[in-house]
């Protein structure tokens, strides 16, 4: 099965390593990035026969494709998925589905106009952690869930002070960056429609007064600064390049969000991007009457808490693949679609939801004002 891929980037190029797995039929196709001539001269593996092209309307029009891939910056997912939607092709998009408002219309209203099955980049659904604590809440063993609290303390935050992420412009902030996931598997598991938000950010630790444009291989500081990349490994080094305290580092280094249910219950999330080492945690508790269900993405646990008796059961799973199986998982499901079975399991809609409810906390955090989860406001 031949694969058209938009954007050949480092988390895409993972991604149709996941598919090949899958189906050993599958290859890179096509190409259509701007930087093809680079990549043509790394003669990567698995490109020998790979045809690339200028312009995304001219791969489409000129290549026999079974599945498409889009990886491009976060800014362009919109403009690429309205270009592929028309043709029917299996679509993969990576998230956030769009980093504006006009962009997510535009998009809800394509989706409304064709029928290609699309797969978003959601892979914590599909973990078999997020799986596990979804089968426990749909058993009613904690009763309905009537309150959420998660936390997202990520260790590898730097890369949104150093690297391209800094420009938000790029990515549309960092509720689109990073709680768009567990927006996502929240809403997977709740089974309910969010109805308003309030929200705040902050930037207390990556800023300062260092000059733009500034790196850390030329800083005076680069032996002493907790932050320079100059002498990390030549991965972080070569990429995490810019000083996370000039005047030109975008991006809030917290954030939190109250986010209410159509059933009046209501859930809190809160993300950092400053703790480090073994402050790092990912997950959620889920609290019903009859009792509470946690998990955490960092130490493979699920625990189940009965409120009205001693009983306390843990759940512990191997964390050996990428995302505890969701990349693969979401693999698995496109190369389903390709052959023309079965249905999405991160579908465009949820994309779409998950994308509103960030940018609608971005907006109240912007103006101190709760939102409401519609397409009218």
């Amino acid at each position: 099965m031949k694969l058209g891929i938009i954007g050949y980037g480092e988390r895409i190029r993972h991604v149709v390593n996941e598919v090949i797995k899958e189906d050993s039929r599958c290859e890179i196709a096509a190409i259509v990035d701007i930087r093809n001539q680079e990549i043509q001269q790394q003669r990567q593996p698995g490109l020998e026969q790979t045809r690339f092209w200028d312009t995304t309307e001219e791969m489409l029009a000129k290549s026999q494709l079974d599945g498409v891939l889009i990886g491009t910056r976060c800014l362009l997912h919109t403009e690429m998925a309205l270009k592929v939607l028309p043709t029917g092709i299996p679509l993969f998009l990576e998230k956030p589905v769009a980093t504006t408002m006009e962009d997510l219309r535009k998009l809800k209203a394509g989706s409304e106009r064709t029928h290609s099955p699309v797969v978003v980049s959601f892979p914590l659904r599909v973990t078999s952690l997020v799986q596990l604590v979804k089968e426990i809440v749909d058993s009613g063993k904690i009763g309905t869930v009537e309150h959420v609290q998660a936390i997202n303390n990520v260790p590898y935050g730097g890369v949104y002070f150093h690297n391209w992420y800094r420009d938000e412009a790029l990515t549309g902030g960092l509720f689109l960056q990073k709680a768009t996931h567990d927006f996502d598997y929240i809403n997977y598991v709740l089974q309910m429609q969010p109805v308003s938000v309030c929200a705040m950010t902050s930037k207390q630790i990556f800023k300062g007064d260092k000059p733009a444009g500034l790196q850390c291989a030329d800083c005076s500081e680069n032996r002493t600064c907790e932050e320079s990349t100059a002498f990390a490994a030549p991965e972080i080094r070569d990429r995490w390049t810019h000083c996370s305290f000039a005047q030109d580092t975008g991006n809030e280094d917290s954030g939190s969000a109250l986010i209410q249910y159509e059933s009046g219950m209501h859930v809190s999330y809160s993300q950092n991007f400053f703790a480090r080492n073994k402050a790092a945690s990912r997950g959620a508790r889920f609290l019903g009457y009859k009792g509470t269900v946690e998990f955490d993405f960092y130490t493979g646990t699920v625990k189940v808490f009965m409120h009205h008796t001693s009983r306390v059961e843990t759940y512990v799973i191997d964390a050996e693949e990428d995302h505890f199986g969701g990349d693969r998982a979401l693999a698995r499901n496109v190369v389903e679609l390709m052959q023309g079975q079965g249905t999405s399991v991160s579908s465009l809609d949820d994309g779409l939801l998950s994308a509103l409810l960030c940018l609608k906390a971005r907006e109240s955090a912007q103006s101190g004002t709760f939102q409401r989860i519609d397409w009218q406001s």
